[in-house]
């Protein structure tokens, strides 16, 4: 009974509010309109070692296209300040882990989860926004059983 109320008590600490607002962005970035171009997910955002997370692109790497595409919009001169002066831009995440959570980016991927189950629509998102309950424990739980993984504490937990 004690590991019952212990298990819920930690579930409900774990949970977020995941609705669908958007924190407000340092640049306006559509998602929507850079994937119907024929970008992936990896074109952008890279997955260095250890794994754990999903980088944002350099700024180079926007630059790489914006230097002559809409080089004129005032979203796309702002960029350009970052870039020249090699500062990243300062994006504000949407989806955070708890640090009580061991969580890897590579090894979901591997496991062929697509970006889409943890971070919704995102082909279809002017504005990035929280859609999910991926970040919770309950969501978390949730998306194992149905893929027949691991739901064992130590599984996502260091045991202490």
């Amino acid at each position: 009974m004690l590991t019952a109320l212990w298990l819920v008590a930690l579930m409900l600490a774990f949970q977020q509010d995941h609705s669908q607002t958007a924190p407000v962005q340092p640049l306006p970035y559509s998602h929507k309109t850079h994937l119907a171009i024929g970008l992936k997910c990896a074109d952008c955002h890279t997955n260095p070692d250890p794994g754990d997370r999903m980088e944002f692109p350099d700024t180079a790497t926007c630059m790489a296209c914006h230097a002559t595409i809409a080089k004129d919009n005032p979203a796309i001169q702002k960029l350009s300040e970052f870039a020249k002066s090699k500062q990243p831009i300062p994006w504000v995440r949407v989806y955070v882990v708890s640090a009580a959570v061991y969580w890897n980016h590579r090894s979901h991927l591997e496991a062929q989860v697509k970006c889409e189950a943890c971070h919704g629509a995102v082909a279809r998102m002017d504005v990035m926004a929280n859609v999910t309950n991926v970040t919770t424990m309950a969501g978390c739980v949730d998306c194992h059983q149905q893929r027949k993984a691991g739901t064992g504490c130590a599984f996502c937990h260091e045991e202490k």
